[in-house]
């Protein structure tokens, strides 16, 4: 018969029980960022982190325990429904159901974690190629990519009138796997670049 798990208290002293049956010198301690209903956090000794919450006072025999890991907002944190049938119980199915799920959420984790530093790397390394190919330019960084804006003003020599704006707005996309360009300005230098650029992609 589950046991009645209806004060923090009681929790407490389950998940010590729990926790005494995982072994691998495994300690509680408590969980306040929890706010649904009474929670305890399990922290073996290689680290590995379990949340134990009791979320619905209408079922208090009715745990929701949740693997714990170090940035779940790469990936969604596996958990397990489990009935506080006995400590011994909770232990087994924690250990057959939530820890494989657990280990591979953190090797997910550290993957998409390699991918994103990969992604990030490449994507620095174009757009300071970029801004090198236009000294000057300010570079502002988003999600994903980065926009380099370059700008000159000029004026005629002798002439009056308002000053004349060059620009170039490049954004480098992600991975640094495409670039696309605006460029305004004077006729002569547009034409100049846009042949520059059709001369290069023949080559």
């Amino acid at each position: 018969m589950p046991q009645e798990l209806t004060t923090q208290e009681l929790l407490d002293a389950f998940a010590d029980a729990v926790a005494r049956e995982l072994g691998t010198h495994c300690r509680t301690a408590p969980l306040h960022e929890y706010e649904r209903g009474l929670a305890r956090l399990i922290v073996d000794g290689d680290g590995r982190a379990l949340r134990m919450c009791q979320p619905d006072d209408q079922q208090p025999g009715r745990l929701k325990i949740y693997a714990a890991l170090p940035d779940e907002s790469l990936v969604q944190a596996p958990s397990i429904g489990v009935t506080a049938s006995s400590a011994r119980h909770v232990a087994r199915e924690i250990t057959r159901r939530l820890y494989p799920l657990h280990a591979q959420a953190v090797e997910d984790a550290a993957e998409l974690a390699a991918r994103q530093q990969a992604e990030a790397g490449a994507l620095r390394a174009v757009a300071e190629a970029v801004a090198g190919a236009l000294p000057g330019a300010r570079v502002d960084e988003g999600y994903r990519r980065m926009r380099i804006i370059w700008e000159h003003a000029s004026r005629p020599p002798g002439q009056q009138g308002p000053v004349r704006v060059d620009s170039v707005c490049a954004v480098v996309g992600a991975s640094g796997e495409w670039v696309t360009v605006e460029a305004s300005g004077r006729p002569d230098r547009v034409i100049r670049m846009l042949a520059a650029f059709a001369e290069a992609s023949r080559e």
